[in-house]
């Protein structure tokens, strides 16, 4: 049988429907779909930002200056492009369509997200997505780290007009590499028309952010971009109205509220004021080869 087989019977509609917002930094578009008014979370994952399409003319560049966080892990996945990353760890990595940068910020990690200096004299692409990835209680003050993981390592499962890159956890008996701290699930999801695919159902909290095309789930058509997310335990099938791309995701509901403040996420609001003062401070210490500029505290 087909890992992929589509439910037999009809698939249950979507619970809720999200229209990210849309953001221009510096000439760069961003659409925010988690946190939203409607949901602030998919299991682990407390904030979608869908970036670009882009295009950088020459001399253009993505500058992302040196920036903190506490109490969750970023997970950035491009499908067009490339950023270079660098932190307080000494991590010094280009990421590439397909490739995972996986930062687990813990007791706090400062980063910087540019394009490559060696690109930028030429006209540049740039698209994908960068999650976070709540810290469960146990491990919110856990050591800081980061991981890449090459296109190479990341699991590719294919049939009948569906391939899908496991990016992250576990979904159709297989697992990614990619390190996690609870029952997650984050795949790349590309279905050509008229195919169909279902979304894993041993995760309780489940949804697609439509990248690109038009989809149908229970009789109704949703278009990129968009976030749906769907009731626990429900049956969902999710069928190409033409070529679609999407990404699957979600996991166990997390493990009590957070609180989000900037680039700060904790269960305790007295720990966001303490990050505030370290990053004022200069505590989070400097990042080798990008320690001349850095992003104040807002306001």
């Amino acid at each position: 049988m087909s890992f992929l087989t589509a439910y037999p019977g009809e698939s249950a509609p979507v619970e809720i429907v999200i229209e990210p917002l849309t953001k221009d930094i510096g000439g760069f578009p961003v659409r925010r779909a988690l946190p939203h008014a409607k949901k602030r979370a998919i299991g682990p994952f407390i904030f979608l930002d869908h970036m670009g399409p882009a295009i950088f003319a020459p001399g253009q560049a993505l500058d992302v200056r040196p920036h903190p966080h506490i109490g969750l892990a970023t997970l950035t996945y491009l499908t067009q492009g490339s950023i270079f990353h660098r932190d307080t760890l000494g991590s010094a990595q280009e990421i590439l369509p397909g490739a995972v940068n996986w930062m687990t910020a813990g007791r706090g990690i400062a980063h910087s997200e540019r394009s490559p200096f060696e690109t930028r004299g030429t006209e540049r692409h740039l698209t994908g997505v960068q999650s976070w990835l709540a810290l469960p209680l146990a491990h919110e003050e856990t050591e800081p780290a980061f991981y890449h993981y090459d296109t190479s390592a990341i699991p590719v499962l294919s049939d009948k007009g569906v391939s899908l890159h496991l990016v992250a956890g576990q979904a159709f008996g297989a697992s990614s590499p990619v390190k996690v701290f609870c029952s997650t699930f984050y795949a790349d999801v590309h279905i050509r028309a008229g195919a169909a695919a279902p979304l894993p159902d041993e995760h309780e909290e489940r949804a697609i952010y439509l990248l690109e095309g038009e989809v149908e789930i229970a009789g109704d058509h949703f278009m990129a971009p968009v976030l749906l997310a769907f009731r626990p335990g429900d049956r969902i099938t999710i069928r190409a109205l033409c070529d679609a791309r999407f990404m699957m995701l979600g996991g166990e509901p997390l493990d009590g509220p957070r609180h989000i403040w900037w680039n700060f996420v904790s269960s305790s609001k007295e720990r966001i004021e303490q990050a505030k003062i370290d990053w004022t401070s200069g505590a989070f210490g400097l990042i080798p080869g990008d320690d001349k500029e850095w992003i104040p505290l807002p306001g």
